[in-house]
């Protein structure tokens, strides 16, 4: 058993050097999904950007969220959503994670991050905005809503999913999906990336009488 012996008060964690606190915060959570966001706004030009924050927001409507934050690098994301309203997410799998932390970097507006991370992009059915072709799983969603959060100055995105493109040998007659068959990674921190390993899936609990 590991002891927790350190006491990190909210004092200690405001008179802490901010890169040190920023990636202690952002491991509390522990592991996190991560993915690539693909958009297009309307001069043509691809952005791919790596987040690490989408939640499951419902099965019906199907939606997804994910949390932009005030960064004028990331909100290429954003501002192409609320431009043409499509974006896709993206998983990442372990051939291709240090090509999508590269989307990370700050590049310019009219630079692709596909070109410059070397990512391939894919069109598929007339939808507007580019997949990975790398990916194992990919999903197309519609925005629905941004609900701005004032505490911080984040925004949580909504999409609805609109199609969702894997392998059939990916998924079960129950509908479960097998991410660890398809590689997909975990993230942990700001920059750390993680394979999984499952322990075991368990019955719906119920009451112990």
């Amino acid at each position: 058993m590991i002891n927790q012996n350190t006491h990190l008060s909210k004092k200690v964690l405001l008179e802490m050097d901010s890169r040190k606190r920023a990636n202690l915060i952002n491991s509390l959570t522990g592991f996190k999904s991560i993915g690539l966001i693909g958009t297009k706004n309307k001069a043509g030009t691809n952005n791919l950007a790596i987040f690490n924050s989408f939640v499951h927001l419902g099965a019906n409507p199907a939606l997804l969220g994910f949390i932009s934050r005030p960064d004028a690098h990331l909100r290429h994301t954003v501002s192409n959503i609320l431009e043409t309203k499509y974006f896709t997410v993206n998983h990442i799998n372990e051939e291709i994670y240090k090509q999508a932390h590269q989307t990370s970097a700050r590049y310019p507006e009219e630079t692709s991050e596909f070109d410059a991370s070397g990512l391939s992009r894919e069109f598929k059915d007339g939808f507007y905005a580019p997949f990975v072709l790398e990916s194992h799983i990919q999903i197309a969603l519609e925005l629905r809503e941004i609900v701005e959060l004032k505490i911080n100055n984040t925004s949580l995105v909504i999409g609805e999913i609109l199609g969702v493109y894997l392998n059939d040998t990916l998924w079960g007659d129950d509908g479960y999906l097998d991410i660890e068959k398809a590689g997909s990674l975990a993230g942990s921190g700001l920059d750390g990336y993680h394979k999984t390993l499952q322990l075991e899936r368990l019955s719906y609990a119920k009451p112990i009488l």
